[in-house]
């Protein structure tokens, strides 16, 4: 800097109007200095800012979504819970009416995994053995070898389970919880990763069985899947409206592997929640136990989930430590097919919802 900037003639003679000019240059030497940390703060994810290292999950989430969205509009809200049930090492049972894209979002979130698939279409007559398999005789061998049915896979599209009698939806007691399968006294573990997910109509009562709540209860979310908004309608019919058979479908690719997904589960479990959020979740679940309107509170199967699915979906929004919010996110999903309204509630037109969201506004949250 010359000795002409420093000039006091120049900096107090507010009489001189090519003043302001001259003073210009310097002050812009200046301004850019407080602007550009702020700038590179906002570019860095937040994962990124965290002491756990999420970048595993977060780059998985995005890869699958991208994939997804080439063919699946909307249904934000259902495509986060299927993921956040694969991190947990849950199932998910997805429950609406025909036609609003249950069957065909699991069928491309496994085909953007590149671990097995196998789909099982549940009907009146289908058997226990067609779905865990039988032991058959060999005449070449004289032996008896097992047939391993199509439940021996990693993941699994059980399409209409309600279809099925009770006995065909006992078969898949052991395997969901206790991934494996006893067939003639011979147990055989299944694969990682295993996931199942289920889908059923509500609407439709003819030729369906309800699922037994010992089954429900294996679930870790019963998603229920609404109708889309009518600007998703809209782009729904602009995307299909030359492509009827939904060719864009052949675009979707394999994009996560079973070790990523182990490796994620892994990180799932690292992610920090706090001891009054313990408090809260068990609050939760009790208080399930002892509200006036319902016949049946949730076990503490459902606590655990909530505890799992809580960390899971905290990870997926970049932190490494569970807030309140990630709790009662999930708490609905995880719940709604575990607890079972009084008959009075339930004739006057009750919902599952409506009690859970009274519990969760009468439990203080913590801080």
């Amino acid at each position: 800097m010359t000795d002409e900037h420093l000039d006091p003639t120049q900096e107090l003679d507010s009489t001189n109007p090519e003043t302001p000019q001259q003073q210009q240059p310097a002050e812009a030497e200046f301004v850019p200095a407080p602007v550009e940390p702020s700038v590179v703060v906002e570019a860095v994810p937040a994962w990124q800012q965290n002491r756990l290292d999420l970048s595993p999950v977060y780059n998985a989430v995005g890869a699958v979504k991208n994939e997804l969205r080439k063919v699946i509009v909307g249904q934000e809200e259902m495509i986060d819970l299927l993921l956040v049930a694969l991190f947990c090492n849950g199932h998910v049972l997805i429950e609406g009416v025909p036609g609003i894209a249950k069957t065909l979002t699991a069928k491309l979130l496994a085909k953007t995994l590149d671990v097995g698939f196998s789909r099982i279409q549940f009907t009146p007559d289908l058997m226990p053995s067609d779905v865990v398999g039988t032991t058959v005789f060999n005449m070449k061998t004289s032996d008896f070898s097992f047939n391993a049915g199509p439940v021996f896979s990693n993941i699994i599209l059980i399409d209409e389970i309600n279809r099925a009698p009770a006995k065909t939806q006992s078969a898949l007691f052991e395997v969901m919880e206790e991934y494996q399968v006893t067939v003639d006294g011979t147990t055989h573990d299944m694969r990682q990763p295993f996931f199942v997910m289920a889908t059923q109509n509500p609407i439709e009562q003819e030729g369906t069985y309800k699922l037994p709540e010992a089954q429900l209860d294996r679930f870790l979310f019963k998603i229920n899947v609404n109708y889309p908004e009518l600007a998703e309608e809209k782009a729904i019919l602009r995307r299909f409206r030359s492509d009827f058979s939904m060719a864009v479908k052949d675009d979707v690719k394999p994009v996560f592997s079973d070790a990523g997904i182990a490796e994620c589960r892994k990180l799932v479990e690292q992610v920090q929640i706090r001891e009054e959020l313990l408090d809260y979740i068990a609050a939760v679940v009790h208080n399930t136990r002892e509200h006036p309107d319902l016949f049946l509170g949730a076990s503490p199967r459902a606590s655990l989930a909530i505890l799992k699915a809580s960390k899971a979906i905290a990870a997926m929004s970049g932190r490494d430590f569970v807030t309140p919010d990630d709790i009662r996110f999930v708490a609905y999903p995880v719940l709604n097919h575990r607890i079972i309204l009084t008959p009075e509630r339930e004739m006057e037109g009750f919902d599952t919802k409506d009690v859970i969201d009274d519990i969760l506004k009468k439990i203080e949250v913590p801080r």
